[in-house]
């Protein structure tokens, strides 16, 4: 479909292709880094450490007991439901060294969501933090789940005894709800178990799976995107490939991980990526907490940073963001959302760091495009990584021409198997030869970069015209008295939608008059929106993309 015309605009250094059968698996991986790195600093949390060396000998004993106590077999379904704290990357890499597959798990979920995902993953062991332990306690007995491991923020810590570590994650929420779970095990009582049980070396392959990692059901029902080890080992060195080469390879450096790990982009971009590169990882478990992330920005001085667009915008209006010392920073990575210009702008003026670009989704495991590092924002999502296909193509799946705007479609190592247990969707989605329709509408040029018009399911018709969401947020967001915008599709007798505007004010004094006539100067008249309405906030996905289905669910209303 393709004649990979884009290499040509390949940096010096960056490898056409990679190689995913340099590891059998995400455990030789990490293998190799525990043996390569054991004195480094592998992972802190609010100022407890643990060691490459640590992160061996812990994770080793979580998959010994995951065997011994719950009969754990090769591809056996194991939930973690964790914020960033300590316990999940030993949790994770425990579950892959026993030869399980990892159901990661939103803690904000409902007993509706939670119960969904796991009867649909089949998962019969669950990892679970305190604070969401209720939500379990509703629906353990409609599910598969046997053995539940609990834990808490600050149980890896070593605080004094008494002392009172909540996560936050929701205002006003500090006490733990009373719950009721017969049998449940202590994380740190798990570990104790497992140092004393054998574990049993798991041959894994490239076809194993290691993540059942479920679509964030913002266009309906959540599925399990069936990622395998190769998935997974191609897509941490094809994020490699284009990274590696901004740092000094030579010393280990210092990332801060704000995006929640259970969550595909920070769990490649950040978990596995910097295991594999020996970094220390800053684990933040509230990223929501601005004041508490920008402590710990300014505490380690850090390399590198990824975040979405809504994150980086929050940042940027704290009034503690202009004491962070930058001096070591040299690669920040925007993903999970369209970044939007005016925030890569004033990224670039704040920080001196380029806002560098990255798109993919659940489905590849995650990243697909990516611009040049150091190069000046230019609105694109990049070029296709290393061993990646980009097709740009109509609705019966034949290729565009260049610079035609048409459905992107991905091939590579990265991409998914299907979805688990749903042969009717992954029919909807994978073409013939490994092709993957993204459901993403957009265009390629003649360099091989790749821009996103929008997502299919949020184009906006007006009169028979196309309006993309994101041309016109990006354009709202440039008004000094916007903090945040998104653009839905509204019904309307005459012209069958229009757009609709939801906007928090950073000035509130801001009208709707106001915006209206900042639109019209930047939008042709059927893009302009014909109604404004104000909020204090946007509902959000977990990591931060603004949830435009439930915007259109509240017109409809």
């Amino acid at each position: 479909m393709t004649d990979r015309y884009w290499l040509k605009s390949y940096p010096p250094g960056v490898p056409e292709t990679i190689d995913p059968s340099r590891y059998a698996s995400l455990v030789q991986m990490a293998d190799e880094s525990f043996a390569r790195f054991p004195e480094r600093i592998a992972y802190v949390q609010m100022g407890r450490e643990v060691s490459f060396r640590d992160l061996d000998a812990q994770s080793r004993a979580f998959a010994a007991w995951l065997q011994s106590r719950t009969g754990l077999r090769r591809g056996g379904r194991v939930a973690i439901m964790m914020p960033n704290v300590l316990q999940y990357p030993i949790a994770l890499f425990g579950v892959l060294r026993a030869g399980g597959t990892v159901v990661n798990t939103n803690p904000l979920y409902t007993a509706r969501e939670l119960e969904h995902q796991l009867v649909d993953s089949g998962a019969e062991t669950i990892v679970i933090l305190e604070n969401f332990a209720r939500v379990l306690q509703e629906v353990i007995g409609k599910t598969q789940v046997r053995h539940v491991v609990i834990t808490s923020v600050g149980e890896m810590l070593g605080f004094p005894k008494g002392m009172i570590v909540d996560f936050v994650i929701r205002h006003g929420r500090k006490a733990v709800p009373p719950y009721q779970l017969p049998g449940a095990v202590r994380f740190k009582e798990v570990l104790a178990q497992g140092r004393g049980a054998t574990l049993t070396p798991v041959d894994l392959g490239h076809q194993d799976l290691a993540f059942l990692q479920y679509t964030g059901g913002t266009t309906g029902v959540s599925k399990g995107a069936m990622l395998t080890h190769r998935n997974m080992v191609a897509n941490v060195l094809q994020a490699s490939a284009w990274v590696e080469e901004t740092f000094d390879s030579s010393e280990p450096e210092t990332t801060i991980t704000a995006l929640p790990l259970y969550h595909i982009f920070a769990l490649t971009a950040n978990c596995l990526l910097f295991v594999r590169l020996g970094w220390r990882n800053v684990l933040i478990p509230n990223p929501r907490d601005i004041p508490a992330l920008i402590a710990e920005m300014r505490k380690y001085p850090f390399t590198f940073f990824a975040a979405v667009n809504t994150l980086f915008n929050a940042l940027l209006n704290s009034p503690e963001f202009a004491g962070i010392d930058f001096s070591r920073l040299r690669c920040t990575l925007g993903g999970g959302m369209a970044v939007q210009a005016a925030v890569a702008e004033r990224w670039k003026q704040a920080t001196k760091v380029v806002l560098t670009q990255a798109w993919g989704l659940t489905e590849t495991s995650p990243a697909a495009c990516i611009n040049i590092p150091g190069e000046d924002f230019n609105g694109s999502i990049g070029l296709p990584i290393s061993s990646t296909e980009i097709s740009i193509v109509d609705d019966p799946g034949n290729p565009l021409p260049v610079g035609q705007v048409g459905e992107i479609c991905v091939r590579g190592p990265q991409v998914m198997l299907g979805y688990y247990n749903r042969p009717d969707e992954t029919a909807k989605v994978m073409l013939p030869d490994g092709w993957l329709r993204t459901g993403d509408i957009g265009r390629m040029d003649e360099r091989g970069y790749v821009y996103i018009e929008d997502r299919k399911k949020d184009m906006i018709l007006v009169s028979g015209f196309n309006v993309y969401p994101n041309e016109v947020e990006s354009v709202v967001v440039t008004h000094p008295g916007v903090l945040e915008a998104a653009a839905v599709a509204q019904p309307d007798e005459k012209s069958g939608e229009v757009v609709a505007l939801f906007v928090v004010r950073k000035d509130p004094s801001l009208t709707e008059q106001q915006l209206i006539e900042h639109c019209r100067s930047e939008l042709t008249g059927y893009k302009v929106p014909k109604r404004v309405y104000f909020r204090d906030d946007l509902p959000k996905t977990n990591v931060g993309k603004i949830l435009r289905r439930a915007l259109r669910d509240e017109i409809k209303a």
